[in-house]
């Protein structure tokens, strides 16, 4: 499972993401999560997901898309973009793997191969705080009636 982790900036807007396939429609559901530090009765700390009442800058929050073929025939080629809202600063993924945009979805890649433009022509590596959207793409085909979760 990918673990999408994010910084709170300002103001946190959660979307339902977009998705591309082929030959099923796909269900998405998008939830948000701040992480919590939480003590354990012997004094060390678990990291627990909360349901927000309020979010704060500087919390992580943790979004969760949930994917399920609707459709009565399998579904292959399946990809998920999800655009970060601005308020939120992308962190990264569990994995590390992530495809990314940093140019309102135009392109696509690594984080450590884009680039982006200055106002004075030259370009300089992109990083975290660039990133616009992201992008997974199941790597199997979805069963009718299959379902599951990006974290």
């Amino acid at each position: 499972m990918k673990k999408l982790i994010f910084s709170l900036v300002a103001v946190a807007a959660a979307s339902a993401a977009p998705a591309a396939w082929a030959g099923a429609p796909l269900e998405l559901k998008s939830d948000i999560f701040v992480e919590k530090q939480q003590k354990r009765p012997d004094g060390t700390l678990a990291t627990k997901l909360v349901t927000p009442n309020l979010i704060i800058p500087g919390d992580r929050l943790v979004f969760v898309v949930h994917y399920k073929n609707a459709g009565t025939i399998p579904a292959s080629n399946i990809a998920v973009t999800n655009p970060i809202p601005r308020a939120i600063s992308f962190s990264g993924t569990s994995d590390g793997n992530e495809i990314v945009s940093v140019d309102g979805g135009k392109s696509w890649g690594k984080i450590n191969q884009l680039r982006v433009s200055n106002s004075d022509g030259s370009s300089r590596a992109a990083g975290m705080a660039d990133v616009t959207h992201i992008r997974w793409t199941l790597n199997q085909t979805l069963a009718a009636g299959a379902a599951g979760k990006l974290i």
